[in-house]
This record gives structure tokens, C-alpha cells and sequence, in this order.
């Protein structure tokens, strides 16, 4: 394997040079820390993924998890690593102090996160979900509930699950059939099955909570009947003891990736003896879910990113130590062959893996920079952070996944044959991303929710002040030297969005809901390329500053190299907008009128 997986160096200047995070100390609500504090956290995070996550990452991906005896048998390093997270407070690091957490920013949380997912994505996702369900249960929990069950969570002794797919459901949460009959004591019996549950069960940890979706008897049809229970895999009885709860694991499924850790099928009730209990109020519990689905989705994007970034290492490692050919221009055979990294194709090859591992990083750390100030600020500016963070969601999910899975395929083709194989990392890397754009909402999902609700949200509030963000971007970077035209590029960038933008609504209007989010996706997609393209306009800014200080040889070839990559996303991705928008402007709507049966042979 390769010796590197993110640079320490890159998370540093985007935290500090490009969005100031160190501002946030200004806030009340983050008084207590220093941006001496968060790199203290960022280093301790580093070292702690390289001594236990990154030496099993192989060795979890060929022992994947069984179930045996009714139980999950994980890799055992898995209870180290919960042990490890809960001791050394990293499932609480966002966490308020009165409940044991360290009260951190999210940007600099989820920069811990990136480091995990990057030395091994399958090994980082048991802390991850164990701090969104426990989230939930302190957003919206009863005093008793976050008493029972959110200690031993942070702690690391229980996992935390969301629990909502199901077989005929899928995303369409409207049709889950799991029942929920009120009790005398004010519980509720469970019933029903759930698919595709994320460490739904295993011996890493002593108990497991599911967050779970389900209707009570007698509830509004459709999502408005839907609420939220805790249901544990083991119940605590009236005399402290742990019973089981009638959850039973019927198979774990068998992945293309991601093996580490356990997805599993649950059958809740069989016996009639699974006991949940409400969370907050009856018939809210999409609402609620979704607080903790947002996360995940932004969550999901991190840890795309941290996959492609340790691919993007492994392949400039090889690049730069591989012998093969000589220069274009030299023509003696006799001269000894020359690096890889030497032939533009693999340089192209390798920008394009630094674009979109920094790129998708630079966002995924502005998103969770609004959702700081989104919690900490308040007046305008905290409403427009909310906005802001809320047209982001989807963008900050899908780039890095959809764009994580091409990054790490360019990984593989560094390699030549030997990236195909086991041999080196790269093969795994790419089979373990390619859950990114499926999980926590698909991409076509994600279309939807930008074009159908998050670009009309508040008569479109949240679409313009996404404009006016970027444009204040351009005007600040229309004043640095050297960055030559790329500013107007991105105005004119800009232009075409909004146009594709009022044409989409003008065919809603005259044609309906289904040919105006018939190619949401291709809509995503442009949004994604142009929101990206803002982020390294402001990454180029801050690496033509640092630049003007004089910095070591060291870092002038970092910032250098930021420039280059700058150029890179400019000259061969945002242009890539051209064919996306062509498409939308179309008044052809072939997906809507081709019907099932024109796919018959």
C-alpha cells in the first residue's frame, strides 16, 4: 500500500486560508477552542487513523463480516476502533459539552472524517453512524431516552443504526409497511423487515440502536403517518438487565466493496416481542429522519472523497517510481526510461484526480461550514447559512460520489494491468466507492431534490443567494493578477445555469412536474461541475496569497501546484457544462415519452 492516503497540508490551507475557520472561535457557542485546538484534533486524528484504521484496511476487505449463530462476526479490530472512538471522544466530537462531547465545529469534524474514510472507509462508518443516531436521539428524544441510551453510544460500547429501507420501499419511504401497536405502558410492539442496514448487527459492539422509521396502527396513510422509534437489539429490563428484543438478523448481503462492514437484513418481531420506543411526537418522523439523512448525505460525500484522495496517493506514489518510456522527444532507446508522472497523459490523468479529491473537499467543507453557522450565528446571517447549506445538500453529496467513482477508475488506469489487480490498493478503493452514488438517497434522488425543491425553496431564496455567493467570488478574484479570464468563465458559467434554470421552470409550468424533473440528474450534474468550479476560484485567491508572502520552496510548489489545478478544472471540467445544458434546453422529453414497452426486444 501506499505510505500516504490525504495531505495534511491541503485540509490545513482549506480550512485556513480559504474559509478562515479559525473565525468560528468568535462564536459563544465555540468560545472554548483555538485553531491551535483544531489542529491539535486534526494531528491527533491523523496519527490515530494511520496506527488503527489504515493497517486493516486489506485485511477487513478480505475477511468480510459472517453471520454465524444468529450473530455478525466482524473483524476484531472493530471493537478496538469503537473502544478507541468512544475513549478518545470521537463520536462525540460535535456533540455538546452537556452531554459529554467536545462542542467542536462541524468543519472540523467532518475534516476528521475525511481523514478516517481515507484510511479505511469500512472501518471509519460504525463511529459515523453511531454519532448521527445518537444525534437524533438528542435533537428529538425524550430526557429518558438520551439518558438510557446516548452514554454507552458515545462511549463506543453500542452502535447506532438508521433503520429505513425496506424490501418493497426502497426510497420511497411513503410505502413502508413496519407497524408500531401502542402498548399500555406507552411502548410500542415492532413489526415488520428491513433491508440494507448499515452495521444492522455486529460483535464489535455490546448492543446495537436502531433508529427506527415505522407507522403506527391507525396512522395517516402515505409519509404524513410515518414516525421514529428506538428500537435496540437488546432491551433493557425493569431490573437493568439486557434481553434480547426480537430483532433477528436474517443474512448479511455480499458487496462488490465496502466489505468491512456489515450491511444486514432485520426481521423485527417475529414473535411478537419487540418493544420500540417513540421518539418525540407521533406522525413526525420523516421530519426528524431527515435532520440525521442530511448529515448522512453530506457525510456519504466525505466519504467518497476520503476514498478518492487515498487513491489519488497511491497513484501518484506509483506514477512518480514507475520506469516506463522516455520523453516524447527523445529518440534514443539507449537512454534510460523515465518516471510515468513525466508523460502529460498521466499528468492529465493525476489533475484530474487532484480536482476532483480537492474540489469535492473544498465544498464538502464550505457545506459544513454553513451548517456552523447555521448553529452558532444568528439574525440574516444564520437564515442564510440554513439556505445556503440546504441548496448545497445534494451537490455536497453527489459531486464527490459520482465524481469519487471516475477519480478512483483514473487511479487504476496509473497502475496500467497491475491496478486491475490485487496487487495494489487501487482495485479496492474503486470497488469500495462505488456505494457512494447509490447509498442515502441515489443520484436521481438527489436531482429531484435540488431542481424540485431546493432551487424553488422560499419562491427561490436559496437559489439566489447561491448566486450572489459565487458572484462575490468572482468580483473579489476579478482583482488578483494572474488569474487572467477564469473569473468571467465562470460568470458566463453562471449565465447559462440561470437561463437553463428559467427554461426548466417555464416547462414545469407548460408541461408539468414529470417533464421538468425528467433529466434533474443532467441538472445536478451542471450544478455540481459549476459549484465546484466556484470553490477553486476561491482555493486559487488563497494560493495566490500565500504565493505573495514568500513562503518556503516547499510551499511555493504547493500553491503552484494549487494554480495548476485551478487551471486544470477550468480549462477540461466546466466546460464539460456545455452538453448537460444543451440537453435541458431542449423541448425533446424522450424519457418521458418512451414507454416500458419500447424496451421489448
Amino acid at each position: 500500500m501506499a505510505d500516504k492516503f490525504f495531505s495534511e497540508r491541503n485540509l490545513k490551507f482549506l480550512l485556513y486560508e480559504v474559509l478562515n475557520t479559525q473565525h468560528l472561535t468568535k462564536f459563544e457557542t465555540f468560545a472554548n477552542h483555538s485553531r491551535q485546538m483544531f489542529d491539535m484534533v486534526i494531528d491527533a486524528c491523523a496519527k490515530l487513523a494511520g496506527d488503527l484504521l489504515w493497517p486493516c484496511f486489506e485485511e477487513m476487505d478480505k475477511n468480510p463480516p459472517e453471520l454465524k449463530d444468529g450473530r455478525v462476526h466482524v473483524h476484531p479490530s472493530v471493537k478496538k476502533i469503537m473502544k478507541e472512538a468512544g475513549d478518545g471522544g470521537w463520536i462525540g466530537l460535535r456533540f455538546p459539552e452537556e452531554h459529554n462531547g467536545e462542542q467542536l465545529p462541524a468543519v472540523i469534524g467532518s475534516a476528521c472524517e475525511f481523514i478516517f474514510s481515507a484510511a479505511n472507509y469500512s472501518a471509519s462508518v460504525y463511529a459515523h453512524l453511531t454519532a448521527g443516531a445518537a444525534h437524533l436521539i438528542i435533537s428529538f428524544g425524550s430526557r429518558e431516552l438520551i439518558g438510557t441510551y446516548v452514554p454507552n453510544m458515545l462511549a463506543g460500547k453500542w452502535q447506532g443504526t438508521m433503520a429505513l429501507t425496506e424490501p418493497q420501499a426502497g426510497s420511497s419511504l411513503s410505502d413502508i409497511t413496519t407497524t408500531a401497536i401502542p402498548q399500555n405502558d406507552g411502548t410500542y410492539k415492532i413489526k415488520g423487515q428491513k433491508i440494507f442496514i448499515s452495521a444492522g448487527d455486529h460483535t464489535g459492539a455490546d448492543n446495537v440502536i436502531h433508529l427506527m422509521l415505522a407507522k403506527i396502527e391507525g396512522a395517516p396513510p402515505g409519509v404524513k403517518g410515518i414516525s421514529l422509534f428506538v428500537v435496540p437489539r437488546l432491551r433493557i429490563t425493569d431490573s437493568g438487565q439486557l434481553v434480547g428484543n426480537d430483532i433477528t438478523v436474517t443474512q448479511i448481503y455480499h458487496k462488490l466493496g465496502y466489505r468491512g462492514a456489515p450491511i444486514t437484513e432485520l426481521s423485527i418481531g417475529e414473535k411478537d416481542d419487540c418493544i420500540g420506543f417513540l421518539v418525540g411526537e407521533p406522525h413526525q418522523g420523516l421530519r426528524y429522519m431527515f435532520r440525521m439523512m442530511n448529515e448522512a448525505r453530506i457525510n456519504v460525500g466525505i466519504g467518497a472523497a476520503g476514498i478518492a484522495s487515498a487513491a489519488y496517493y497511491a497513484a501518484l506514489e506509483y506514477a512518480k517510481a514507475r520506469p516506463q518510456g522516455r520523453k516524447i522527444t527523445s529518440k534514443d532507446p539507449a537512454l534510460p526510461q523515465v518516471p510515468i508522472i513525466e508523460h502529460a497523459d498521466v499528468k492529465r490523468m493525476l489533475l484530474f484526480q487532484r480536482a476532483v479529491v480537492e474540489g469535492s473537499m473544498s465544498l464538502l467543507l464550505q457545506s459544513a461550514l454553513y451548517a456552523d453557522l447555521d448553529n452558532a450565528g444568528e439574525g440574516e446571517g444564520r437564515e442564510r447559512a440554513s439556505l445556503l447549506l440546504e441548496i448545497l445538500t445534494p451537490v455536497a453529496k453527489t459531486y464527490p460520489s459520482e465524481m469519487g467513482v471516475l477519480s478512483t477508475s483514473q487511479s487504476i488506469q496509473c497502475f496500467g494491468g497491475y491496478g486491475y489487480c490485487e496487487d495494489f490498493p487501487a482495485e479496492q478503493y474503486y470497488r469500495d466507492v462505488r456505494i457512494h452514488p447509490i447509498h442515502e438517497g441515489t443520484t436521481g434522488i438527489q436531482g429531484m431534490d435540488l431542481l424540485g425543491r431546493k432551487i424553488m425553496m422560499k419562491n427561490g431564496q436559496a437559489f439566489k443567494l447561491y448566486l450572489d455567493e459565487i458572484r462575490q467570488t468572482i468580483v473579489q478574484a476579478k482583482k488578483l493578477p494572474d488569474t487572467a479570464a477564469y473569473p468571467e468563465i465562470l460568470e458566463n458559467a453562471l449565465r447559462t445555469l440561470e437561463k437553463v434554470t428559467q427554461h426548466l421552470i417555464s416547462v414545469a409550468q407548460s408541461k408539468g412536474p414529470e417533464a421538468y424533473l425528467a433529466d434533474a440528474t443532467l441538472y445536478l450534474e451542471m450544478f455540481g461541475i459549476i459549484t465546484v468550479a466556484w470553490q477553486w476560484l476561491k482555493q486559487a485567491a488563497a494560493a495566490l496569497k500565500g504565493l505573495q508572502n514568500k513562503k518556503s520552496k516547499k510551499d511555493i510548489h504547493f500553491y503552484e501546484g494549487k494554480l495548476f489545478t485551478f487551471k486544470y478544472f477550468f480549462e477540461y471540467e466546466l466546460p464539460k457544462i456545455e452538453g448537460p445544458a444543451k440537453r435541458l434546453m431542449s423541448e425533446a422529453h424522450l424519457t418521458v415519452e418512451m414507454q416500458a414497452e419500447h424496451f421489448n426486444d
